[in-house]
């Protein structure tokens, strides 16, 4: 039986713990909060979209960075693993649209009380108000862990489930990359992921609240060589203060690698309809309210909220009668339904993003064990490594299938 010390209380920190208990070991929990899972509870607005009940082989679609080293991981502890876990200690789980698992309750709490019960019953020594600083690392071997009050403390393996730098209230600030980095340990560059964009253009904020459904909205990147296409997904936005946000937004955010503002966002706001089904639909419209003003005959195809809005895009006069419309201008109306351009300005900070883009080069991890390659007895799990989901459930199960392989790999 060996001694092992887990440094972090999310749920890779909670699932490397109940994992390490299994196989009998002595197992210290530390994390520097006063409860477990503090960022959790905040997690799906407070209902803990805890995993996704798709194809374990569909996750990797939807893994946006190094999916190719999370195989072991989400074989070895896959989604049905995790919420037959979770029912075993008392959490009921329901499924929702897009495979979304939540517990029944709609309550983040009772899966921290699941994990709590999983915890317990391994018999893990769970140590709040305690954080860590630093490692014991002689001979490119970790020792043990040093406590912010400078108190040392000797352990046989250490697994580090520190989280990133998103919500740093949680007390995920990334602050021990740059002890890893004292180490030795490549950390690539943390970037905020999963999170809202400020415009250049002022016209979003003006649609503050408005959420549009079933949209399809593009990333594009703008190059010397024209313009490049990141990634088109289809569902939910939302119009902010600042710019916009809402899940659409939020997914495409992690696909921006260079600077935010060489990216702008292509909203299709009718993609049912092909271009020449949008113009033969706006002709039927433009028959219906033939004799009104251009202003008001927008009404079966917009959100009240967004009609000014496109009126004032499209460069039509307001006060125009439907049947003086010309072509070339209803062509130009379509092109706004179709592809409305939104120029990025950047992206909102760390404490907006739901998760962390970057960490630990995953190159220096054994990708069966997340053992470090370059300390002995050192091991990842979570938001610290540099992978990351989009949103979905995904990237909690990132957590717990890279907790329970770094728990149950020490000897």
């Amino acid at each position: 039986m060996s001694k092992i010390v887990i440094v972090g209380g999310g749920p890779a920190g909670m699932m490397a713990a109940v994992a390490a208990g299994n196989n009998g070991h002595a197992v210290d929990l530390y994390d520097g909060n006063e409860k477990l899972g503090k960022k959790l509870y905040i997690t799906g607005k407070g209902r803990c979209n805890l995993t996704n009940a798709c194809d374990i082989g569909d996750y990797f679609e939807n893994i946006v960075s190094n999916h190719s080293f999370l195989y072991s991981a989400l074989y070895s502890f896959t989604n049905e693993n995790f919420m037959a876990l979770m029912e075993e200690h008392g959490v009921a789980l329901k499924v929702e649209r897009a495979e979304r698992v939540f517990p029944v309750t709609d309550k983040s709490n009772d899966v921290i009380k699941g994990f709590k019960n999983a915890l317990h019953q391994k018999k893990c020594h769970v140590r709040l108000n305690e954080k860590i600083v630093d490692l014991i690392v002689e001979d490119d071997t970790v020792k043990g862990i040093v406590l912010e009050n400078g108190e040392s403390r000797l352990y046989d393996a250490v697994i580090l489930a520190t989280g990133g730098k998103s919500y740093p209230s949680t007390g995920s600030d990334g602050n021990f990359f740059s002890v890893l980095e004292r180490y030795g340990h490549r950390i690539k560059f943390p970037k905020p992921a999963l999170v809202p964009m400020n415009t250049k253009e002022d016209w979003p904020r003006e649609l503050q609240g408005l959420a549009l459904k079933n949209v399809t909205l593009t990333l594009s990147r703008k190059t010397p060589k024209g313009d490049i296409k990141v990634k088109s997904l289809l569902g939910e936005m939302l119009f902010t203060h600042f710019g916009v946000s809402g899940p659409l937004v939020l997914s495409l955010s992690s696909y921006i690698t260079a600077s935010p503002k060489t990216y702008e966002l292509i909203l299709d706001l009718k993609p049912g309809l092909t271009m020449e089904q949008m113009e033969n639909r706006l002709q039927r419209d433009f028959e219906k309210y033939n004799n009104k003003n251009f202003a008001n005959a927008l009404g079966d195809l917009l959100p009240s909220k967004m009609i000014p809005i496109m009126v004032e895009l499209s460069g039509i006069d307001p006060n125009l009668k439907v049947n003086q419309i010309t072509r070339e201008q209803r062509k130009k109306l379509v092109q706004c339904f179709k592809n409305l351009v939104i120029n990025v300005a950047g992206l909102r900070d760390f404490t907006e993003a739901i998760i962390t883009s970057g960490g630990v080069d995953v190159k220096e991890v054994d990708p069966g064990t997340m053992a470090s390659k370059k300390i002995k007895n050192l091991y990842f799990a979570g938001e610290m490594l540099d992978v990351d989901a989009l949103t979905g459930g995904f990237n909690i199960q990132i957590a717990a299938s890279t907790g329970w392989l770094a728990g149950n790999a020490i000897e």
